[in-house]
């Protein structure tokens, strides 16, 4: 009889699939509306999962066989997706009972996602890295199409489902390929392996499957095909978690798989993570101009800003590594601020998403707007405020790996994209007001937008305690 795994690794996942297995079962024999509850105590599932992180052991642990692995690097992480996971399911909440669309599934799901998200980050192994992966997209695809009575709403599901199972098939057949060349699945297995001579063909050729499947996660370019579509047509609240959460985890993802066992063949797959990062950049930048839905026009800048996230995982080694991490804490608060306020933008009760309805906000709700004004300064990359430091710390590792190039592209790209940036900010702040949005906003989002402004202006007083954790991390993974 084998020995039982060490389970202690785990717990926060085991926690979490736990506890959303217990809600299903509470949900479906309520009496009544069980949304709001259940999303509360999704709420608390995530937080205690969290608390249960910080409460791991510093180095790496592996447990399963080898299977799932721990350390700084993945608990950074993992924090970063269940705080987005959190703040996401906190705006949805309100937005459900408005639109009345309120079913306990909706919570439940995002557990189911979050778990799938934070076994990829610890995945340490291909095939662990796939079950988690499809755990989360999954969950992710009835998400997609939860608004079921909009047309738009089910054509866009089912658009990310038929391209995700697309990108699920060329990811397992990359899977399939390594394994045939290299004779294991295993991170520290493929790593032996590959530092031991088996650079041949037919590994290369598996890698780039594997990263198509993985850029279509992040939505990059050029598997970025789904993302304004699905932005702009499924619910506010999927869309604000869609933007934050998986691509943090998927980031994570590519950052171990890149760094850990394919780490010795860095001069293959830095000239793929280049070309899709200056497509990315100028996608991001230019296609962005044109769209008058504030949805859609987040969709071209999330694409943008995966770019610039890719500057730094180009550039490799420690100070690329805290680069990406500094970036996606950064992009995370910018973000869901930015979505909180989309989620307030309703005039008599009807939701609103046109970029035109912001016009004469600052006279109307000069608190809004002043915080849009923050994350809108802050992803153009405007000092001091931290999406600055998050676009210098990318730039300045990739110009000290001799990156100048994508360097120079990515600083245009951020020149060029300030443009519809600071479109947002003149409508607000210049044109007139024709039929200002509801006083009422509700204290939640209140909260959401001011935390996040205050932390996206206070992050260049105090940058170091965010800093040296990633720097932790980073040299957790790449030391460790």
């Amino acid at each position: 009889m084998s020995e039982l795994p060490n389970l202690l690794p785990a717990l926060p996942e085991i926690f979490i699939a736990v506890s959303a297995l217990a809600l299903l079962v509470a949900g479906v024999y309520s009496r009544k509306d069980a949304t709001n509850g259940v999303g509360i105590f999704a709420i608390i599932v995530l937080l205690v999962a969290a608390i249960l992180l910080t409460g791991q052991t510093a180095g790496k642990v592996v447990t399963f066989n080898g299977l799932f692995a721990v350390d700084a690097f993945t608990s950074f992480s993992k924090v970063l997706v269940l705080l987005a996971s959190g703040l996401s399911l906190g705006m949805a909440l309100n937005w459900l009972g408005q639109e009345k669309l309120g079913r306990f599934e909706f919570p439940v799901l995002v557990l189911f996602a979050t778990l799938g998200m934070l076994m990829m980050i610890s995945a340490n192994s291909l095939l662990s890295l796939y079950m988690g992966l499809e755990l989360q997209s999954l969950s992710l695809y009835v998400l997609a199409a939860y608004h079921r009575d909009n047309a738009k709403a089910t054509e866009a599901g089912l658009k990310y489902f038929v391209l995700g199972s697309l990108a699920s098939c060329l990811l397992l057949y990359g899977v399939s390929l390594v394994y045939g060349f290299a004779g294991t699945v295993s991170f520290a297995g493929l790593a032996t392996a590959l530092e031991h001579g088996a650079h041949n063909t037919g590994v290369t050729v598996g890698l780039v499957f594997i990263l198509a499947g993985l850029a279509f996660k992040i939505s990059a370019v050029p598997f970025h095909m789904w993302t304004p579509d699905v932005y702009e047509v499924a619910p506010t609240p999927v869309t604000a978690f869609f933007a934050v959460a998986p691509k943090i985890a998927a980031f994570s993802l590519l950052i171990r798989l890149l760094v850990g066992p394919f780490g010795s063949l860095v001069a293959q797959w830095q000239q793929i993570i280049i070309l899709v990062a200056i497509g990315s950049l100028v996608v991001g930048a230019f296609a962005a101009i044109n769209q008058t839905n504030i949805k859609r026009m987040l969709a071209y800048s999330s694409i943008g800003h995966v770019g610039f996230a890719l500057v730094g995982l180009a550039a490799g080694g420690e100070e690329g590594i805290r680069g990406v991490l500094v970036y996606l804490a950064i992009y995370l608060f910018m973000n869901v601020g930015t979505f909180a306020i989309v989620l307030a933008m309703r005039q008599q009760g009807r939701a609103l998403e046109g970029i035109s309805d912001l016009a004469g906000l600052s006279k109307t709700h000069p608190g809004m707007a002043l915080a849009l004004t923050i994350f809108m300064f802050s992803m153009a990359g405007v000092p001091p405020l931290a999406g600055f430091w998050g676009k210098l710390y990318v730039f300045l590792a990739a110009m000290n790996q001799g990156l100048i190039v994508l360097s120079i592209i990515g600083v245009l790209s951020s020149v060029v994209s300030a443009f519809y940036y600071l479109r947002v900010i003149k409508v607000m702040y210049f044109d007139e007001v024709t039929d200002p949005l509801d006083q009422r906003v509700g204290t939640g989002l209140s909260v959401v937008m001011l935390v996040n402004a205050v932390l996206i202006v206070v992050f260049t007083l105090v940058p170091s305690q965010l800093i040296n954790w990633a720097s932790f991390a980073a040299h957790a993974l790449i030391g460790g």
